[in-house]
Protein backbone atom coordinates (compact mmCIF):
# COMPACT_ATOMS: atom_id res chain seq x y z
CA UNK A 1 0.00 0.00 0.00
CA UNK A 2 1.39 3.37 -0.94
CA UNK A 3 1.28 6.11 1.67
CA UNK A 4 -1.49 8.56 0.99
CA UNK A 5 -0.53 12.18 1.36
CA UNK A 6 -2.74 14.83 3.00
CA UNK A 7 -5.90 12.79 3.36
CA UNK A 8 -9.04 14.69 4.15
CA UNK A 9 -10.39 14.03 7.61
CA UNK A 10 -13.79 13.99 9.25
CA UNK A 11 -14.89 14.03 12.86
CA UNK A 12 -17.35 11.35 13.96
CA UNK A 13 -19.43 11.59 17.14
CA UNK A 14 -20.45 8.41 18.91
CA UNK A 15 -22.95 8.86 21.74
CA UNK A 16 -22.23 7.29 25.10
CA UNK A 17 -24.51 4.26 24.66
CA UNK A 18 -24.94 4.39 20.88
CA UNK A 19 -24.36 1.53 18.48
CA UNK A 20 -23.96 3.89 15.51
CA UNK A 21 -22.53 7.41 15.08
CA UNK A 22 -24.97 10.30 15.39
CA UNK A 23 -22.94 12.96 13.59
CA UNK A 24 -20.14 13.38 11.05
CA UNK A 25 -18.46 16.76 10.63
CA UNK A 26 -15.88 18.41 8.39
CA UNK A 27 -14.30 20.32 11.27
CA UNK A 28 -13.61 19.80 14.95
CA UNK A 29 -15.17 23.16 15.87
CA UNK A 30 -18.36 22.41 13.96
CA UNK A 31 -18.65 19.08 15.80
CA UNK A 32 -17.87 20.56 19.19
CA UNK A 33 -20.51 23.27 18.73
CA UNK A 34 -23.13 20.65 17.88
CA UNK A 35 -22.15 18.52 20.89
CA UNK A 36 -22.37 21.54 23.23
CA UNK A 37 -25.69 22.70 21.75
CA UNK A 38 -27.30 19.34 22.47
CA UNK A 39 -25.41 18.68 25.75
CA UNK A 40 -24.20 15.31 24.50
CA UNK A 41 -22.03 12.69 26.16
CA UNK A 42 -19.77 10.41 24.15
CA UNK A 43 -16.66 10.43 21.98
CA UNK A 44 -15.55 12.58 19.07
CA UNK A 45 -12.93 10.88 16.91
CA UNK A 46 -11.02 12.05 13.84
CA UNK A 47 -11.07 9.63 10.88
CA UNK A 48 -9.20 9.70 7.59
CA UNK A 49 -11.65 10.03 4.70
CA UNK A 50 -11.49 7.57 1.83
CA UNK A 51 -9.58 4.79 3.59
CA UNK A 52 -9.95 2.40 6.48
CA UNK A 53 -8.25 3.05 9.80
CA UNK A 54 -6.06 -0.06 9.53
CA UNK A 55 -4.88 0.91 6.03
CA UNK A 56 -4.22 4.48 7.21
CA UNK A 57 -2.27 3.26 10.25
CA UNK A 58 -0.16 0.90 8.15
CA UNK A 59 0.36 3.42 5.31
CA UNK A 60 1.60 6.06 7.76
CA UNK A 61 3.84 3.66 9.68
CA UNK A 62 1.80 3.92 12.86
CA UNK A 63 1.01 0.20 12.91
CA UNK A 64 2.88 -2.89 11.85
CA UNK A 65 1.22 -6.24 12.50
CA UNK A 66 3.26 -8.98 14.11
CA UNK A 67 4.41 -11.63 11.65
CA UNK A 68 2.05 -14.27 13.05
CA UNK A 69 -0.98 -11.94 13.28
CA UNK A 70 -3.95 -12.96 11.14
CA UNK A 71 -5.49 -9.89 9.52
CA UNK A 72 -8.98 -11.12 8.71
CA UNK A 73 -12.28 -9.32 8.10
CA UNK A 74 -13.20 -9.34 11.80
CA UNK A 75 -9.86 -7.76 12.77
CA UNK A 76 -10.10 -5.07 10.08
CA UNK A 77 -13.70 -4.20 10.97
CA UNK A 78 -12.83 -3.64 14.66
CA UNK A 79 -9.47 -1.91 14.26
CA UNK A 80 -8.94 1.50 15.87
CA UNK A 81 -5.76 3.42 16.53
CA UNK A 82 -4.60 5.45 19.51
CA UNK A 83 -3.06 7.78 16.90
CA UNK A 84 -6.52 8.99 15.90
CA UNK A 85 -7.36 12.24 17.67
CA UNK A 86 -10.26 11.68 20.04
CA UNK A 87 -12.03 13.58 22.82
CA UNK A 88 -14.56 12.57 25.44
CA UNK A 89 -17.60 14.72 26.28
CA UNK A 90 -19.99 14.78 29.21
CA UNK A 91 -23.21 16.76 28.89
CA UNK A 92 -21.70 18.88 26.13
CA UNK A 93 -18.37 19.63 27.82
CA UNK A 94 -15.03 18.21 26.74
CA UNK A 95 -13.21 16.32 29.46
CA UNK A 96 -9.62 17.44 29.90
Amino acid sequence: MAAKQSLERVWVFMGQHARFPSGVFKSFYEAEGWIAEHKLSGFLTEYPLGTGVLDWAMDTGRFRPKADKVIDADYVSKFTSAYQAHHQYEEGYRRR
